[in-house]
């Protein structure tokens, strides 16, 4: 860091005093101002009222996490650089995080080392920022000046480990860093002002620079996000922020490439890894459920019932382990894009589907003095899907199992469909408990389970819902919540009919 340049203001947020410590330590040498809070509420607050440059945040938290924090500070405090320090377990989440606008991540454990050139690469980024900003400010130069006339810019990001492509609003290139052309293969040194397309053939690029260049879809976000691959099985993670003049003008983009191809690589492995582990484990377990159940079988009335409870009691949570594998490997091949074994695409009834879910929990419900129905358009078929009519099914009977689940004895649950031509609405209502407003961003997340008085005797994995948000993503629909505490819930599903 120059004497001549602004003192960088970092703040540590992480639960962990070692990690707060040791940072400061470091980073006060490398000569930045250190601030350290150990919460997230307290991270909040620094960020509220501290001028900062640069935050390292832990993302696995007691209380507000990581995630969250994250996620408001893209729409208020856009300008601060956020490094997510993130365990070998969450890397799958460190790719979220940056997806969500996070500049970069560090792996626990880090060395000294480590901690500084990521934070001086945000540093290098910040002063970068300002530069444009500053260019954009004088209103001397266009973006296309900036390859010849900002030599010290371009210096800058000559040495960035990322890769930078600058755009004019009509998608030329005005500027691309050596990593940019080291990331997409380019074996010479390219031109100033040649189309985008000349540069990459990835449709999602180059739709995506489009958009940004004119407004399209940027209105709630500061920036749009892709993935691409490109030679070698390289994976780039692409993020494209529009350059805004003083009223507010775009004068172009800022494409951001960086290289995710170890993150993936870990995600596959980790993938692999729970197969393996789950596999290993199904068969032995299918073992101890049957030998238990006939264990049950033999001892009628030889046993106290005392005896017959701890069994019974035993074979119950082995069934629930059983579950909770196969809902990890549904999880698993769902977040790997791949097709059940027994998975058959074709033209799938709804109505059809519908009613052997109905059907299906029926006697447990009764069972539980509970009712559920069924309600169809009268005098109108819905059309078809192009679907796995078992995928499908065990999307309804994961919301209409739930619906029942979380009702007192005598609840209704109703399970209703209609629509149009072009899409398929479905929604499963409930009179039951009903989910707490801060809850309902997260409940779609892996093993997030609501605990209260009412819900906490009730077993469950925590992955019925992920797994109905992964079918549901998988066939481009979307599902909307709504629900009020002690009147119930609805949850709607749309998926689309595909020709």
């Amino acid at each position: 860091m120059g004497s001549q340049d602004e003192a960088m203001r970092v703040l540590v947020v992480d639960d962990e005093r070692d990690i707060r410590d040791g940072c400061e330590r470091v980073l006060t040498r490398a000569g930045y101002e250190v601030l350290k809070a150990s919460s997230g509420q307290e991270g909040l607050d620094r960020i509220a009222g501290e001028t900062l440059h640069i935050l390292l945040l832990d993302l696995k938290m007691p209380g507000i996490g990581g995630m969250e924090i994250l996620t408001r500070l893209r729409k208020s405090h856009p300008e601060l650089l956020v490094i997510v320090i993130t365990g070998y377990a969450t890397i799958e989440t460190a790719i979220e995080a940056m997806k969500i606008g996070a500049y970069d991540f560090i792996p626990k454990p880090f060395t000294p080392d480590q901690l500084r050139i990521v934070v001086g690469r945000a540093a290098e980024s910040r002063r970068l920022r300002l530069d444009a900003e500053r260019l954009a400010d004088e209103r001397r130069r266009t973006l296309r000046d900036l390859d010849a006339e900002k030599s010290r810019t371009r210096t800058i990001l000559n040495c960035l480990a990322d890769g930078v492509v600058v755009t004019t609003p009509q998608g030329e290139v005005a500027l691309l860093n050596p990593a940019a052309s080291r990331m997409l293969g380019l074996t010479e040194r390219p031109k100033p002002g040649e189309p985008l397309s000349a540069y990459t053939k990835d449709e999602g690029l180059l739709d995506q620079v489009a958009d940004v260049s004119s407004g399209k879809g940027i209105e709630d976000e500061m920036s749009l996000t892709c993935e691409l691959e490109v030679g070698g099985g390289t994976c780039l993670m692409a993020n494209s922020t529009p350059v805004l003049g003083e009223e507010g003008t775009i004068l172009g983009a800022v494409t951001v490439l960086v290289d995710v191809t170890e993150l993936k690589l870990l995600d596959r492995l980790k993938s692999e890894f729970v197969t393996k582990v789950s596999h290993e484990l199904r068969s032995p377990l299918s073992s101890i459920d049957q030998q238990l159940a006939v264990i049950l079988c033999d001892l009628v009335g030889e046993v106290p019932v005392e005896q017959r409870q701890l069994i019974s009691r035993a074979k119950e949570k082995t069934r629930a382990l059983i579950s909770f594998i196969g809902d990890m490997l549904d999880l698993s091949r769902i977040e790997a894009r791949l097709p059940a074994p027994t998975q058959e695409v074709g033209d799938a009834d709804i109505p059809e589907v519908l009613r052997k879910v109905v059907e299906m929990l029926r006697p447990n419900a009764e069972g539980r003095g509970q009712t559920i129905e069924l309600a169809l358009p009268e005098g109108t078929a819905l059309p078809t899907l192009r679907a796995d009519a078992a995928s499908l099914e065990s999307l309804f009977v994961n919301l209409a199992a739930n619906a029942l689940n979380y009702s007192d004895e005598g609840g209704h649950v109703r399970v209703e469909a209609g629509g149009g031509p072009e899409e398929i609405r479905i929604a499963i209502q409930d009179d039951g408990f009903g989910i707490e407003a801060r809850h309902l961003e997260k409940i779609f997340e892996k093993f997030y389970r609501v605990k209260n008085d009412k819900t906490r005797y009730i077993v469950g994995t925590g992955l019925g819902l992920p797994i109905v948000k992964g079918i549901v993503d998988a066939m481009g629909g979307r599902i909307e919540v709504q629900s009020e505490v002690g009147s119930g819930s609805t949850f709607t599903v749309y998926l689309p009919v595909r020709r």
